[in-house]
């Protein structure tokens, strides 16, 4: 991507703003005319105040300057404000772009990109394009103002001086674009090594109690060194260019100012020129410096920026593989008749089903066994089109769910998923999170069904009770009956429990299912587990293996039949028995099946 390019598409985001954008231009102009206008009293001060002795003038001419500087100051505040205003609301659009258009995009996406990184580009460098909108575009117009000001004045008082003293102007410019050329690749390196920072921290705080619990702080800190150590080369490497390049402007400067005093003193001892016309040269001459020595900062801002909105044009151009048809119908009353027609779906160019055929009536339920990786979960996130099928197709009421809305599609589906997920918000917040504007008694509704009400109501707040960050104070089998409560306040007309007691024990199961049948009558339910007994008691299972469909029934008739489903009935009754067994030898109450639930 040019970087002409980048820069034209940031600049777009500050088009609504062209009021706000034309006040900081014309402050720029104003501060810039002030500028260019104290070396002319500098020359009358000195050729008529003091060398004629002009006292009057000389009064006039010290005024005008401390005005016209006091002028330019506030120029510089109001230029300075207003393109800092002008910054934040540029970069408030592409934060808001880019933060919605990151959840347009498809599972596909997520599942190829990592964490730290999108973090990366959502902060870090979306902080440098609004750093180079607040102060780098309007410093490249006040340098071109200042250097085409002075350029015009100076061929006016003196035109041999004058091209003397341009003569270093094209050798700056070309050394400046020469480093611009060689400084942006690096600067794409260097946020490369911040987005890599970011993913080793992000990581390791989200697992910090994994870290600890397996003592594992040594290794967590030799991972980092090398990310880390990646970014302080990087960066050095780029702070040295900057430094070499600093002397090597100055030197060029200096040339040129003495050049100017040599010629221009000269001139003055043969009175070709007045000693008050070369103050102001000077004046000019130092004036035409600050613009040049800008140039190296904006050079340094525009790097940063072009880099940093490359990466944040990667992810605005990135296009979702679940696109809404322009066609699409809304599905307002859905009957919850679910259709697999002889679907395959690819993930990574790797088979993960295959041949996927079955119908759930309105209302009834199906069962989706299988040992793990034979593709249960891939078959739930086709339905609410996380992901779309490669073959065949997905019907929800006869349409093809690519046919329909996307958030009239999900709307009429309730998940809970195999790793339930809790906001650091309130828990009554957790619940109602899909539908925000549930009341307080269909949360309550929700809370029981799912077998999670008795325990909030002995927390200290109840259902305004924080639960943390990930849910951090609730136990594993809590945040699961959260979850489940979750998808019942939305009411929905499909239901999908994907491995949705895996992490409750063997009692709060059975409470979690007698509550979850009543819950289901009139939804369609779809049941993923590995758990046999989870299953057993629908009207028909169907047994995946390797993302076919291996065998299908109840299951009185599946146990009556050799093949996978019996082998895994067979291998958990035998589990069972055996913890029974061992807590009856111990003298112990039958120890539950599963991890315990607090």
């Amino acid at each position: 991507m040019r970087s002409t390019t980048i820069l034209t598409r940031l600049i777009r985001y500050a088009l609504p703003h062209w009021r706000l954008s034309a006040g900081t231009l014309a402050v720029t102009l104003v501060g810039t005319v002030a500028d260019l206008a104290i070396p002319m009293f500098l020359r009358e001060a000195v050729d008529q105040g003091l060398k004629d002795g002009a006292q009057t003038v000389l009064y006039v001419a010290a005024g005008l300057v401390v005005a016209f500087t006091a002028f330019k100051g506030l120029s510089q505040f109001g230029r300075q404000f207003m393109a800092e205003v002008l910054s934040q609301r540029v970069v408030f659009a592409i934060r808001n772009q880019l933060y919605m258009h990151i959840q347009s995009l498809s599972f596909r996406f997520h599942d190829q990109t990592r964490t730290g990184e999108l973090m990366s580009r959502t902060t870090s460098d979306v902080e440098r394009v609004r750093r180079f909108a607040s102060m780098g575009i309007f410093q490249i117009v006040q340098i071109f103002l200042v250097t085409g000001g002075v350029a015009v004045i100076l061929f006016v008082i003196d035109w041999q001086l004058a091209l003397l003293s341009l003569l270093i102007i094209p050798v700056l410019v070309g050394i400046a674009l020469s480093f611009a050329k060689r400084i942006r690749p690096l600067f794409q390196l260097v946020q490369e090594a911040w987005a890599d920072v970011n993913v080793v921290v992000q990581e390791n705080l989200a697992g910090a109690r994994v870290v600890r619990a397996f003592a594992q702080e040594d290794a967590e800190a030799r991972r980092f060194a090398p990310v880390n150590a990646m970014l302080n080369d990087r960066t050095v490497t780029v702070m040295r260019m900057f430094a070499m390049r600093a002397p090597l402007f100055n030197a060029i400067l200096g040339a040129g100012q003495v050049a100017v005093l040599w010629f221009g003193g000269w001139k003055v001892i043969d009175d070709q020129i007045s000693l008050g016309t070369l103050v102001a040269f000077n004046t000019y001459l130092l004036l035409l410096m600050m613009p040049v020595r800008m140039l190296g900062m904006t050079i340094n801002s525009f790097a940063r920026a072009v880099a940093s909105g490359e990466r944040i044009f990667d992810i605005l151009d990135e296009r979702s593989d679940v696109v809404e048809s322009p066609h699409a119908e809304a599905l307002s009353k859905a009957e919850g008749r679910v259709t697999f027609e002889r679907v395959g779906f690819q993930h990574e160019r790797y088979s993960v089903l295959s041949d996927i055929d079955f119908e759930v009536a309105p209302g009834q339920a199906l069962g989706i066994v299988g040992g793990t990786g034979s593709g249960k979960s891939s078959i739930i996130n086709l339905l609410p089109r996380f992901y779309d099928a490669n073959d065949g197709r997905v019907l929800v009421d006869g349409i093809d769910v690519r046919d329909l809305t996307i958030d009239s599609l999900r709307a009429q589906i309730g998940i809970v998923h195999q790793e339930p997920f809790v906001f650091a918000d309130t828990i009554r917040a957790n619940i109602a999170y899909g539908r925000p504007d549930a009341t307080r008694e269909q949360v309550v509704t929700a809370a029981r069904l799912a077998q999670i009400h008795g325990f909030i109501e002995t927390l200290p707040n109840g259902y305004e009770t924080v639960a943390g960050e990930r849910g951090v104070t609730l136990s594993g089998g809590q945040k699961q009956r959260v979850a489940i409560a979750r998808a019942l306040v939305l009411d929905p007309r499909i239901l999908i429990l994907d491995e949705s007691t895996s992490s409750v024990d063997t009692w709060t199961e059975r409470a979690i299912q007698d509550a979850l049948r009543t819950a289901q009558q009139g939804r369609t339910t779809l049941i993923i587990s590995q758990r046999i007994r989870s299953v057993r008691h629908v009207a028909e299972i169907i047994v995946l293996d390797h993302g076919a469909i291996a065998q299908r029934g109840r299951h009185e008739d599946l146990i009556e039949t050799d093949g996978l489903y019996r082998e895994m009935w067979e291998a958990q009754e035998a589990e069972a028995e055996r913890l029974r067994r061992e807590a009856a030898s111990a003298g112990a109450a039958p120890a539950p099946v599963g991890s315990p639930s607090s």
